[in-house]
């Protein structure tokens, strides 16, 4: 049973990373662009939401949004390095990440902000529903179900939203303008523009999970970001293993969501084996060594059988 919770609560917090991952996905994988960004993003969209709802009692999803915007500035910021001033993409996203980090800790007047005692999504939702007790179940329980819900919720209406944002005609800009730039310029369309619009969308998403994450931990850090690039192309890369075949662009996105959870799972039974916690960022780099070399690994060993079959 214990080990029955350890893993629903694994899938339950690989949910609320899933927004993350997309983010990163639209920049890894759609603009062809190393954007460190993410990490300065993520941690912003926390801040915003703790100190909104701690200092101004404000309303939980209220903050959800001013975070999501916060993000797309972040993003528009790193966009306008990049596409006027021409600095290079991954310096670009550096800077921003690098003056975040002060932005931050300015919102928050420290390094950290707890939300214990303050209405949060989650406690909102569990003050409508029976109480643990009468449910029979422990309180443990109760809350994880909450964030389970509340997560795959908020993971479904963001690949919605994307599917839909990007069978548009400016979505579609964009998805060329990372598959060949020189083509779309050449059709006349602004390339430094579509690139912007992708860095605002990324990062718009990217904190709008730092503040969901903050919202089920109970509190912000500023330095909560730090080392989430890996874990969301952890996300992405499980995912494309898992589904190596699929071309839909919904079915890609289904995977990173997959592919977030199994990356949660993994960490939950390495950590019930007893590895210690400091050595989770190693781990994590080895995983993901091993998933961006399995593609390889299974195209070169396609090819031979071809060869061999012509032989």
């Amino acid at each position: 049973m214990n080990l029955l919770l350890s893993l629903f609560g694994a899938v339950a917090q690989g949910l609320t990373w899933t927004t993350f991952a997309l983010g990163v996905f639209i920049t890894f994988r759609i603009l062809n662009i190393a954007d460190l960004t993410c990490e300065g993003s993520f941690a912003l969209g926390g801040s915003i939401s703790s100190v909104l709802v701690v200092v101004f009692d404000w309303n939980p999803y209220i903050s959800l949004l001013v975070s999501l915007l916060a993000g797309m500035a972040a993003g528009t910021v790193t966009g306008l390095l990049h596409t006027k001033l021409k600095i290079p993409s991954i310096l670009s996203g550096i800077l921003t990440m690098f003056g975040l980090y002060s932005i931050n800790l300015k919102i928050m007047g420290q390094p950290n902000v707890s939300l214990i005692g303050k209405p949060t999504m989650i406690s909102v939702i569990k003050d409508m529903l029976p109480s643990a007790t009468e449910l029979g179940i422990r309180d443990y329980t109760l809350q994880t179900s909450v964030v389970f819900v509340v997560s795959i919720i908020f993971s479904v209406a963001t690949i919605a939203f994307l599917y839909w944002l990007f069978g548009t005609e400016i979505g579609c800009c964009v998805r060329a303008t990372g598959n060949n730039e020189t083509m779309v310029r050449a059709q006349g369309v602004n390339t430094d523009m579509t690139k912007i619009i992708g860095l605002a969308i990324s990062n718009g998403f990217i904190a709008l999970s730092g503040a969901l994450v903050t919202q089920t931990q109970g509190y912000a850090d500023v330095s909560m970001g730090q080392g989430a690039i890996v874990i969301g192309l952890a996300s992405i890369v499980l995912g494309e293993v898992l589904f190596f075949k699929a071309k839909n662009f919904a079915v890609k996105m289904t995977a990173i969501m997959c592919g977030s959870m199994l990356y949660r799972i993994i960490i939950s039974m390495v950590l019930r084996l007893g590895f210690d916690t400091n050595d989770m960022k190693l781990f994590t780099a080895v995983v993901v060594a091993i998933a961006l070399s399995i593609p390889n690994f299974l195209d070169k060993k396609r090819v031979s059988v071809r060869k061999e079959v012509h032989k």
